[in-house]
């Protein structure tokens, strides 16, 4: 999906660097092989364009060094609602309101450049502000989310929690009510933005009822205690949270009226699976993009690598598989847009491009040698950040399962 470096600006490519300096390797190069840019609509090829030159000029410059110190990009963060994608395909209250495939193309091209901005967003956007805008009240939706796509108030998603991951239907938070208040009592982790979130939407178990709500909470509020979960491996410059809920008041008009059971809260990580496919074709795309391009100026035994047999077998076979995500990313997009995109086809995309994300990674990382492991080549933050990507919104396991439940009718899981 990616245009060609040479093309001119008037065909849609990238100018060159007029100081003549070296191209990084993850600049973008021709990975379109099947022709899909002549799908887009103008609008949708004029967001790609805004968010691929943002994120080849002021993403990839800093991205190594922010992974390497686990530290946020806030410079880079506080840019996206300049380039109105804050709130992806959410209508009203600020939004933009976005189509399925330029959601997908927004987030692939963030994921191309650093798969830590790429989950800051789609956090803010795809889980926290998509909470809100699908299981909220029309006051709820205008009093949150105009700051929300302004970035003014940042936001994170709690649901998963210590004892139960995959299993998150069995949660133990609880929510017990008290006149017009509810008091939450409970732990989270692995939260997004949780240390640094204005607002997380707290899922927990009503004490009476045993449903499950959500809950707009202010992380402000007494109780609420949210620690940086340290020494990650992977998606090193977003930052996951422990949270501990220490009898959180909550106004009733902050709980969300539309989530009423554990299938509102499915309703809304459906939404994401989809997203998941395309981060991990950023990723993989990213990838590529390096192993073809240090092929092609790394000289070894008097000629380029490229030259050898055995590297344009292998560049061939990753650009096979990297066309065959393009192919499920480009088709769940039109799914989405007419209706049709199911949770378990949204799943079974995931499922795919992670795991084709990481070969694709692998192997780019072994085309780098010795090269492959430095951070300012870029390969081996990408080959680790796809690892969160395979675990969080359903493992690869999960989603096969959930998969396998459909195609023969028989659940092989609670």
């Amino acid at each position: 999906m990616a245009v060609d470096i040479g093309q001119s600006p008037a065909d849609g490519g990238l100018e060159a660097d007029p100081s003549g300096a070296p191209h990084q390797l993850t600049e973008a190069r021709g990975t379109d092989y099947f022709s899909v840019r002549h799908r887009f609509t103008t609008q949708q090829w004029d967001t790609f364009m805004a968010v691929r030159r943002f994120v080849d000029h002021e993403v990839l410059p800093v991205a190594a060094e922010a992974w390497d110190a686990a530290q946020m990009s806030w410079d880079v963060i506080n840019r996206l609602p300049e380039l109105g994608v804050v709130g992806d395909d959410i209508e009203g209250n600020g939004c933009p309101g976005l189509d399925p495939l330029s959601c997908g193309l927004v987030s692939m091209e963030l994921a191309r450049g650093d798969g830590s901005l790429a989950t800051f967003h789609a956090v803010q956007s795809g889980l926290a502000m998509k909470a809100i805008d699908m299981l909220g009240s029309e006051e709820q939706r205008a009093r949150f989310l105009p700051g929300m796509a302004r970035l003014e108030t940042v936001g994170a998603f709690g649901l998963t929690e210590p004892d139960h991951g995959s299993d998150s239907v069995s949660l133990e938070t609880t929510a017990r009510r008290d006149g017009d208040e509810w008091v939450l009592d409970g732990r989270k982790r692995w939260i997004g933005n949780g240390s640094v979130a204005h607002r997380t939407v707290v899922w927990a178990r009503n004490t009476e009822s045993g449903d499950v709500h959500g809950f707009v909470v202010d992380t402000t509020t007494p109780g609420y205690e949210a620690s940086v979960i340290p020494r990650k491996g992977s998606m090193r410059s977003v930052w996951q949270a422990d949270i501990r809920l220490d009898g959180v008041r909550v106004p009733e008009s902050d709980r969300l009226p539309g989530a009423r059971t554990f299938k509102d809260t499915g309703r809304v990580l459906a939404t994401t699976r989809g997203t998941c496919a395309w981060i991990a074709l950023g990723h993989a795309t990213a990838g590529y993009d390096a192993a073809l391009r240090y092929a092609l100026e790394r000289t070894q035994f008097g000629k380029p690598l490229a030259s050898l047999q055995i590297v344009q077998q292998r560049l061939v076979k990753m650009l096979a598989e990297l066309t065959g995500m393009q192919l499920y990313c480009m088709q769940i997009a039109q799914l989405a847009e007419e209706g049709d995109l199911s949770p378990t086809i949204a799943g079974l995309a995931k499922m795919n491009n992670t795991s084709k994300a990481r070969w694709i990674l692998s192997e780019a990382r072994d085309l780098l040698g010795g090269n492959g492991i430095l951070l300012d080549n870029h390969v081996m933050r990408h080959m680790a950040d796809i690892e969160s990507v395979h675990t969080f919104e359903g493992t690869e396991t999960i989603q096969t399962l959930i998969v396998g439940r459909e195609i023969t009718g028989l659940g092989a899981f609670t």
